[in-house]
């Protein structure tokens, strides 16, 4: 079966992620040890035992959900003799994802990946103001009716289609007040819901500008090593083994679009059968089949499910 491994973006958090893991494998524990190290902090104790507010935070959401993804392949390496590169096609992730799969094809080290998503977390947090922008979903409209909706919507201020999840599953970003406005449009040409998210900041809008600057510089310091397998960026919803080229569009990233639907249609358009998420949750995999019915989502990222993924193959 041809498959690609995918890793999942900010939301998949939950308290306790990861320490079965660490329980069971001493590799994992390895893992977090290091993030914790590169990091100057004990995440892994957040991960493990909470508050679910902290966790939530962006700047600590988005190297724990990148640290229980990499956690899952050291596994898979150790214990089932696994190569990634033997076992799939490509590798792709929803946002800050795209990083896992970047440290999980060998473009980016553990440490640097930790603490690249840290400063993302952190820039992107820091580029607007709190109560400023927003996020809404829109459900149940196609995504040319969200773009339309939210050019309508925006009324000089930011509005724009941030995350193209699903058929039928759009999330726009932007200034608050636009965002509302783009919420009542959405109702009243029949959205099954239309629902502000609770996310502390706009992502994947213009208004991240600065979170893109800072990212450009802290990407500028690190080494990017080759693929071991093409990775589908979010921004370009296509293959790209370039190091360079992965460099720039974790750049464009921060304010572009997430492609996410047209992502799985590429690959599907390369005979991929099968995407098997590598991390906390289960949210990819359940949306593969509202993308594509002719491929199959399989999550692994508990011990049991390790076991079951090794057994298939």
């Amino acid at each position: 079966m041809k498959r690609a491994f995918v890793f999942p973006g900010q939301g998949s958090q939950a308290v306790g992620m990861g320490k079965a893991l660490s329980d069971a494998f001493p590799v994992a524990r390895e893992v977090f040890e290091e993030v914790d190290d590169a990091l100057e902090q004990k995440l892994s104790n957040l991960m493990f035992e909470g508050p679910a507010e902290d966790l939530t935070l962006t700047e600590n959401a988005q190297p724990a959900l990148m640290a229980v993804s990499m956690a899952v392949v050291r596994v898979l390496e150790s214990e089932g003799k696994l190569k990634l590169s033997d076992h799939a096609a490509f590798v792709a992730g929803h946002s800050l994802g795209e990083y896992s799969a970047l440290a999980a094809s060998g473009v980016l080290g553990l440490s640097d990946t930790a603490r690249l998503l840290k400063t993302r977390g952190q820039a992107m947090q820091a580029a607007v103001p709190v109560g400023v922008g927003a996020m809404a979903a829109l459900l149940g409209l196609d995504y040319d009716a969200v773009v339309a909706i939210a050019e309508k919507a925006a009324e000089g201020e930011v509005c724009s289609a941030a995350n193209d999840n699903a058929p039928g599953q759009v999330v726009v970003s932007g200034h608050k007040a636009a965002v509302e406005r783009a919420i009542e449009l959405a109702r009243e040409q029949g959205a099954k819901r239309a629902v502000l998210l609770p996310v502390s900041a706009p992502f994947h809008c213009s208004l991240m500008a600065p979170a893109a600057d800072a990212m450009a510089e802290a990407l500028s310091k690190v080494t990017f090593g080759v693929p071991s397998l093409p990775v589908v960026a979010n921004v370009r919803a296509a293959a790209e083994s370039d190091p360079n080229s992965l460099r720039d569009l974790l750049v464009e990233q921060v304010t572009g679009s997430v492609r996410w639907r047209e992502s799985v249609e590429f690959m599907a358009g390369q005979e991929i059968e099968q995407l098997v998420e590598l991390g906390a949750g289960k949210v990819l995999s359940g949306l593969v089949r509202r993308i594509n019915r002719d491929m199959k989502g399989e999550a692994v990222g508990t011990p049991e499910e390790i076991e079951v993924f090794l057994k298939s193959l």
